[in-house]
């Protein structure tokens, strides 16, 4: 145990422990007959949310079968980069754990949820070309996780009213967790019963907090696991995932455990290195399949990847942010998502990985696929509908690296531009990339309106061409300083200062000088804004 989990949590012996389990039965046997409000469980095939699980099950059997009208529902969430050990685990735990309800009769509901295909990790990161997720930047939690959960719970509380969420969360498992945990029980509405953070009309129990480490797997080992799956195995890729590889069997409190591995997304750059997926290449030789996932994880956690970045944001404009470098203050743009280059160069070695997983893994785990076609099909179509890349290199880099055609006939029979012009417009801009991308704007948004039989809103689609692309990467940034200082002389009410620097703002654009003269709230006569339609319909006047 942590120096931290022996001063909060001190050891009980193993008859405390056996008291504490019949009390939990009982009360979890006494809150299912309470009422008709459905439960549920979130099951991630880990240690404690499998003793919580295996509480409840263990309580809910001794309960006459007339009895059982509620379902529990078991919600697993695939984020869909799981580690593939265990995402297989997970899913033939759950696969295991209906049939045997079904055959006992049990109101056990499993339920494998999954990230709608916009919001999966891929579609983010190739697709829309956001950068690999920073403690500053945590894009991917919401979006492969709680989300799929809360569309769940949210449903069942429509057509229930209410819900109570069962997690296996422990106050022993962190400082930062015991403190959250703590502060919830203010507002308790029984023993282990509070309201749910976030989800109305959800409350949130949570059985095992007062738990240690030891005394979860003292609890998996000596009680049989009820839905048939094997807890010794569980146990066994516990120890597989621990650095020292020594994970013993615990028989009582005074053994250590292995409870301090972590599973989780093999891609995720939140952590400095995936250590249980690593550690299970180092103490499993017939685990070696796996490493190429370790060496796509290490391309993607680059520290400093601006030359892999678009100097502009998403939206098209440059985003400006103090930073300190040796001690000196420097403005520079916040870098934006990955430019076409990287995320081409990021889809091949996605799919070169997954080409070599299935060479060379075991034959239960040869169908591998560390990426969908549904997710590659909204990929293709963000690169041609968002970003205007007409030259449509999804289907080659697949086809180059699989061997085989790529199916996706809905988008490709509805094109007018393709690899032959984006080669000749390549020509034509003579590597001027910002020229490119304008010229591939402008005429992708032509063909998104050319079977329409009213153009309502080309306008504003070709004048937003030209706001995000008409000016080189040097001349956008000076804008955006100029801009920025425009912002700070209104602040400060020096009018001097803003004629000086409109009068040398030759590139700052309509839009930026009126803003900045909105800011000042002056009665100065404002700059008559063109516009694209303006320019082209313009009076003789």
């Amino acid at each position: 145990m942590t120096a931290f989990q022996t001063s909060l949590f001190p050891k009980r012996t193993v008859a405390v422990l056996v008291e504490d389990i019949k009390k939990l039965t009982a009360e979890m046997q006494e809150l299912y007959c309470l009422d008709d409000i459905p439960w549920c469980v979130g099951y991630s095939g880990g240690k404690d949310s499998t003793a919580v699980l295996q509480l409840i099950w263990n309580a809910i059997v001794e309960i006459k079968p007339e009895k059982r009208t509620k379902t529990i529902h078991v919600i697993t969430t695939d984020t869909m980069v799981e580690n593939p050990i265990v995402s297989t685990w997970v899913i033939n735990s759950l696969k295991k754990m209906k049939e045997t309800a079904q055959n006992l009769k049990m109101p056990i509901e499993p339920h494998l949820l999954q990230p709608e295909i916009t919001h999966t990790y891929w579609v983010g990161l190739i697709g829309k070309g956001y950068p690999a997720p920073r403690h500053k930047f945590r894009w991917c939690t919401p979006r492969l996780k709680i989300d799929p959960s809360n569309r769940f719970i949210r449903n069942v509380v429509r057509s229930s009213g209410e819900t109570i969420v069962v997690l296996g969360t422990r106050k022993a498992e962190s400082a930062n967790r015991a403190s959250i945990m703590t502060k919830r029980e203010a507002g308790r509405v029984r023993d282990r019963l509070s309201p749910h953070p976030s989800l109305p009309n959800s409350l949130l129990y949570t059985p095992i907090e007062d738990w240690q480490t030891d005394e979860v797997w003292l609890y998996l080992m000596q009680w049989q696991n009820p839905w048939g799956y094997s807890n010794k195995d569980l146990l066994a890729m516990y120890q597989g995932a621990t650095a020292d590889n020594e994970c013993p069997l615990v028989v009582d409190t005074s053994t250590p455990s292995c409870g301090s591995s972590r599973f989780g997304c093999w891609v995720c750059t939140l952590v400095d290195s995936d250590k249980s997926l690593s550690a299970m290449i180092r103490n499993d030789e017939e685990k070696e399949w796996l490493q190429p996932l370790v060496d796509l994880r290490l391309e993607l956690d680059i520290q400093d990847d601006r030359e892999n970045r678009d100097f502009r944001r998403i939206w098209g404009n440059v985003q400006l942010f103090e930073r300190n470098i040796d001690g000196e203050i420097s403005v520079e743009p916040i870098p934006g998502p990955y430019k076409k280059e990287w995320r081409e160069y990021l889809l091949r070695r996605l799919l070169e990985a997954q080409v070599e997983i299935r060479r060379t893994a075991p034959e239960d785990m040869g169908d591998i696929t560390l990426i969908s076609q549904e997710e590659l099909s909204e990929i293709r179509r963000i690169w041609l509908e968002e970003k205007h890349e007409f030259d449509d290199s999804l289907p080659r880099i697949y086809e180059e690296v699989l061997g085989e055609p790529f199916q996706d006939l809905a988008i490709a029979s509805n094109r007018l531009l393709g690899t032959d012009e984006w080669n000749i417009l390549e020509e034509v801009c003579n590597d001027d990339a910002m020229h490119l991308e304008l010229m591939a704007k402008l005429l992708d948004t032509e063909r998104q309106y050319h079977n329409m039989a009213r153009r309502v809103g080309i306008y504003e689609k070709l004048e937003k061409c030209f706001e995000t692309s008409s000016h080189s990467q040097k001349e956008a940034i000076e804008n955006a300083h100029k801009k920025l200082d425009l912002k700070n002389a209104a602040s400060d009410g020096d009018v001097d200062s803003i004629k000086k620097n409109l009068d040398s703002s030759e590139q700052t654009s309509d839009n930026d000088v009126s803003s900045v003269k909105n800011e000042t709230s002056s009665k100065q006569s404002s700059v008559k804004q063109l516009t694209w339609a303006s320019l082209k319909y313009k009076s003789q006047d």
